[in-house]
């Protein structure tokens, strides 16, 4: 099965109220869709963009503050997915749930459906500038183009839970990001592509660009990317197609689910069954070496 993908490299700009975001995001929507995509993944937090018309000299209080505009969002992003009959994964959104801030990543389906996946691992901005809470629970979502997973940004630094949602029968993980310089960008990306060799799963990321005046988002660094796994069948870099960096725009490419299936038996190497479990059950043994 060809499965095609659209990652949006949103351009955070200083706007002035909710009109100025969803302009933006029907823009970037109506380019997408234009290529008839199956997904179309939004960066990671890319709604702090409203964050710039807020007050937020009291920035835990300003973040808690933007679930006023969750309704908003959730009902703009059901609106895209159905109007384009796309998968679109919209970013992530800070979403007060029981008085706790998560960073909540959503999936909107072209029937109207909405899933969330919450950020497992948070960053140190996000406990100590934000005091978010962290979600314990990953979700694989069985589509009609695949099985899917969100791992967002950080938690894809995590071998095991890649690892976890790939043995449950992943065929894309869908990474939406947000680094301040290149080299948070790099970890991201360096980590994406271990995760699409370790896996031998399809991995598409992308990230926000741009700047705002709001503490902590007055930089960015990013790209997207489609990764595949490093073996004959798929590009000969492991990248089906990448932006170029720091500027808005949108880069597509066509998987072929059916080349996974295939590695995962006659690849070079087929990581993702070779795991020795027996082995993985024992503990380290410490051997003093003088």
């Amino acid at each position: 099965m060809i499965v095609r993908i659209a990652a949006v490299q949103y351009l955070l700009r200083p706007i002035h109220d909710w009109s100025g975001f969803e302009n933006q995001v029907r823009f970037m929507m109506q380019a997408a869709g234009d290529y008839r995509p199956h997904f179309v993944l939004m960066p990671e937090i890319f709604t702090t963009q409203l964050l710039s018309f807020m007050d937020t000299r009291d920035l835990p209080n300003a973040v808690r503050g933007m679930q006023d505009y969750t309704g908003r969002y959730i009902e703009l992003m059901k609106e895209l997915a159905q109007y384009w009959r796309v998968f679109l994964i919209g970013g992530s959104h800070p979403t007060l749930r029981d008085e706790n801030v998560y960073n909540t990543a959503y999936l909107f389906t072209p029937e109207g459906e909405v899933y969330e996946q919450d950020k497992v691992h948070r960053t140190r901005w996000e406990r100590e500038k934000w005091d978010t809470a962290a979600g314990d629970q990953l979700r694989l979502f069985d589509t009609p183009f695949g099985k899917v997973a969100i791992l967002i940004c950080y938690d894809i630094e995590f071998p095991e839970l890649a690892r976890m949602v790939c043995e449950a029968g992943a065929d894309i993980l869908f990474v939406p990001s947000c680094t301040d310089d290149r080299q948070g960008f790099l970890r991201v990306r360096y980590c994406c592509h271990a995760r699409a060799i370790e896996n031998q799963v399809f991995v598409a990321m992308t990230s926000t660009v741009g700047n705002l005046p709001v503490e902590g988002l007055g930089v960015h660094y990013g790209q997207a990317s489609i990764i595949t796994p490093s073996d004959f069948p798929f590009a000969r870099d492991g990248i089906a197609a990448e932006g170029t960096p720091n500027v808005e725009q949108i880069v597509v490419a066509d998987v072929n689910l059916k080349n996974l299936d295939q590695n995962r038996v006659n690849g070079t190497t087929i990581p993702l069954y070779d795991k020795r479990h027996d082995v993985y059950d024992n503990e380290v043994e410490l051997v003093p070496a003088r």
